[in-house]
């Protein structure tokens, strides 16, 4: 067994990653399932998009061939609409409230719809959206990931000007950085936060990160608001020995390196397990498996009912050949030569309920050992709780802590995403932008009427 780069052709590599939701292929394709739709009133889609999409509207649009319009409708309600309608996970959200679904029928394909309409609009940039003349007021944003780009965006088209600071060399957040490429390219990334920031008003200074070469305090002084937008990405530790071994990666740091160095330069192992199974563990999996991994084993600790990634996530690592062992925590990673040789797993079973309902998992004393080169932990994030502690900034365990205005306890200073959440889907970060925005611009309105 061994850890590899370079394991596959390159059309090999290209065939692997391409993109698994291709679009439709004609406008007559879009038409037929556009004319499906009910065009519901008080449509429960509408409802079960956080970012308030009106989705009759803008399918309805497609069909009287008013791209523009319906590009108009996604994206001013979702500035990320484009990345959206590849990564969220609709068939929880916005195609599982289909009524569509209640008649024992396949759901309007509402991504599919929306890729139709924004990708045109992203390709050809089509300048949807107008800024307002500037009111000399200046907003500092940190972090171009989705929570912060649809703030810049709504404050951008109020007439604030904007600086971003983005700690890494490209904005999107993870979008670019942290799933899977096969679901949204590079590319696609880069030319989404370029259709963003072509509105005007909006400037992203990269490789500045808060806490090493820039300061809160100092944005302070220079901006009339701050936006905090950091996200979460320090890597949960499995505690269990053997963690240090060669060969034991973080989910995020490896699905990161694919993105930021391409598919060859990126080693894998033969037999590689993964911990864990929300939406990071399938990406790391399936992405393990199509870099040239022999086999790939998913370990999770509790039963499907309770796994956090959706059937459809699993259903793409169950066919990309990925093994999942339910009910098994990892207790111990085994090695030889400082490098990963085994992973010992303790056999769980689900306890007593509480008084939610919920069974969490407990020790039975079996234990199961895989032979593996590769372990990837991808069992969560925790939040930048140092950094949040070090700037006096009030926080739940590293989560910031926030107002019904979007606000820290430093005035101010405003937050949203999965800085404050904890890490949800990307429409959940672009939502709480706007509701951010929207409380900076009556902040900043209430400190010019007392001037």
């Amino acid at each position: 067994m061994a850890i590899l780069n370079n394991r596959l052709t390159t059309e090999q590599y290209e065939h692997n990653f391409s993109d698994i939701h291709p679009p439709f292929e004609t406008r007559e394709a879009a038409l037929v399932e556009a004319n499906r739709c009910l065009f519901c009133y008080d449509a429960p889609c509408t409802k079960s998009c956080p970012t308030s999409i009106n989705i009759p509207k803008f399918i309805k649009q497609i069909t009287t061939d008013n791209l523009k319009g319906s590009a108009y409708t996604i994206l001013d309600a979702n500035i990320m609409g484009g990345g959206c309608s590849k990564v969220c996970p609709v068939e929880k959200l916005c195609e599982g409230a289909c009524v569509y679904n209640l008649l024992d029928e396949p759901p309007i394909p509402i991504a599919r719809l929306q890729r139709y309409s924004t990708e045109k609009a992203i390709a050809q940039k089509w300048p949807l959206f107008q800024r307002k003349p500037s009111t000399g007021k200046k907003v500092a944003v940190v972090g171009a990931g989705p929570a912060g780009l649809s703030c810049a965006h709504v404050l951008s088209r109020e007439g604030v000007d904007v600086t971003i600071y983005e700690k890494e060399s490209k904005g999107g957040g993870l979008m670019t950085y942290g799933i899977a490429a096969y679901k949204v390219t590079p590319q696609f990334c880069e030319d989404e936060v370029n259709f963003i920031t072509s509105l005007g008003g909006i400037t992203i200074n990269y490789g500045q990160e808060l806490g090493r070469n820039l300061t809160l305090a100092d944005l302070q002084a220079t901006y009339d608001a701050v936006y905090l937008g950091i996200g979460v990405g320090v890597a949960r530790h499995l505690a269990i020995p053997g963690e240090e071994l060669e060969g034991v990666e973080d989910a995020i740091r490896f699905i990161y390196d694919i993105r930021e160095k391409g598919y060859p330069s990126v080693p894998v192992g033969d037999k590689v397990a993964v911990i864990g199974l929300g939406m990071t563990a399938i990406d790391a999996a399936t992405q393990a498996k199509r870099l040239g991994a022999k086999e790939v084993t998913i370990v999770y600790r509790r039963t499907q009912a309770e796994m956090p990634s959706t059937e459809v996530e699993l259903n793409l690592a169950k066919l990309d050949g990925c093994n999942i062992i339910w009910l098994a925590s990892p207790k111990e990673v085994l090695g030889e030569n400082g490098r990963v040789t085994q992973l010992v797993c303790q056999i769980m079973e689900l306890g007593v309920p509480d008084t939610s309902g919920r069974r969490s998992p407990v020790e039975t004393g079996e234990t199961i050992t895989l032979d593996v080169d590769m372990v990837i932990k991808a069992a969560g994030q925790i939040p930048y709780e140092d950094l949040v502690n070090t700037n006096h900034l009030t926080n739940w365990s590293g989560k910031l802590a926030i107002n019904d205005n979007c606000e820290t306890n430093i005035p101010g200073v405003f937050a949203g995403g999965d800085c404050v959440n904890g890490g949800k889907e990307v429409v959940d970060a672009v939502q709480a932008g706007k509701d951010g925005a929207l409380a900076i611009l009556h902040f900043i309105k209430s400190e010019r009427v007392q001037e």
